[in-house]
């Protein structure tokens, strides 16, 4: 099991790799007991949410590590200038309810391009705070009708409609979201800014990190990510 520092910080090889928090809000959380369980003062007690500060290959292993079953996804592939800004899990110890990785580039259209990817099992609520909607989930109600358009997850096409989320006036403009399930899992596709969405076509693909096999040792990190962080 990884140690922890004072502030309840996951050490990887004697450095502080992973910060501790609430997968549904910014509320510092408290260790309560001997076990290793969080409370958080609006949510109560929860499984708790560990974010990589900044980003490697090393924060990734560990973070796969706690995710257990539950996949990270990263599109792929790589496109060149783009690179992983943010990496987080909601778990331990392998039991793992949720992952979120967020991709950050430059397209012509929209300059600096940040998406987010969350897969979760339902209740969580980490992509509800990422897109800022009413959760914790999307509810069934937002996947009706004709999906908008279609991603590829292994060897599954999903469908993806569009959520509402929160807007106070150009609020509006500063993310778009999209929603569907995979492998009986909530996935969100969380874009800022909201045109970014325009880059998702049909036939996208989602790959699973730990199925990249050597190839994950190649991905890039770098960038500012965390826009989802403080909300």
């Amino acid at each position: 099991m990884p140690a922890l520092d004072r502030t309840g910080r996951r050490r990887h090889r004697g450095v502080v790799a992973l910060a501790v928090g609430c997968p549904r809000c910014s509320t510092p959380v408290a260790s309560i007991g001997t076990g290793g369980g969080r409370a958080c003062p609006e949510h109560g007690v929860v499984t708790p949410l560990w974010r990589s500060e900044t980003p490697s290959y090393e924060d990734l292993v560990q973070i796969l590590s706690l995710a257990g079953d539950v996949p990270t996804y990263v599109p792929w592939p790589v496109e060149s200038g783009w690179s992983i800004a943010d990496l987080a899990v909601v778990g331990d110890e392998g039991k793992g309810a949720a992952t979120l990785l967020t991709w950050t580039g430059v397209t012509p259209d929209d300059g600096p391009v940040e998406m987010t990817v969350v897969t979760e099992e339902a209740g969580v609520g980490l992509g509800a705070r990422c897109a800022r909607t009413d959760g914790p989930d999307p509810g069934i109600e937002a996947c009706t009708g004709p999906p908008t358009t279609r991603v590829r997850v292994g060897g599954q096409m999903v469908p993806l409609w569009p959520i509402t989320q929160w807007t106070n006036g150009a609020e509006e403009w500063e993310r778009s979201v999209m929603v569907g399930e995979a492998a009986g899992r909530w996935l969100w596709l969380v874009f800022r800014p909201a045109t970014a969405m325009l880059m998702l076509q049909d036939g996208w693909h989602l790959r699973q990190v730990d199925d990249l096999g050597v190839q994950m040792v190649e991905l890039p990190f770098g960038g500012a990510g965390g826009s989802w962080w403080n909300h």
